[in-house]
């Protein structure tokens, strides 16, 4: 038996939560860039998009999401990938999103 927590898509999508689009003053999860987060044997695939397809910073807030979360114990490969389909539109920002960004 090993005391190594088994890592969840939980602990990904905290960690996602210190990860920011630099134009917007709001973390990619609540901002609701993730789509899909997978956790096989450590090794985690993150499906994101951006605000809009032409954003210049994609690479860049992809690159901090890896970074991240090959930060955490356990982990093993990190993929993300960022997506188009389908397009993001505000309605996918949660409520903590829009507190922040004052739409309540």
């Amino acid at each position: 038996m090993t005391d190594e927590k088994a890592i969840t898509g939980e602990d990904i999508y905290e960690a996602l939560k210190d990860v920011y689009d630099p134009e917007i003053p709001v973390n990619v999860v609540d901002l609701g860039l993730i789509y899909d987060c997978a956790v096989e044997n450590g090794d985690v695939n993150v499906t994101m998009t951006l605000t809009f397809p032409g954003c210049g910073m994609g690479p860049q807030i992809a690159q901090q999401a890896e970074w991240r979360i090959a930060e955490i114990d356990g982990v093993g490969d990190v993929s993300v990938e960022i997506v188009h389909d389908p397009p993001w539109n505000p309605d996918m920002i949660t409520e903590d999103g829009k507190i922040a960004l004052g739409m309540d």
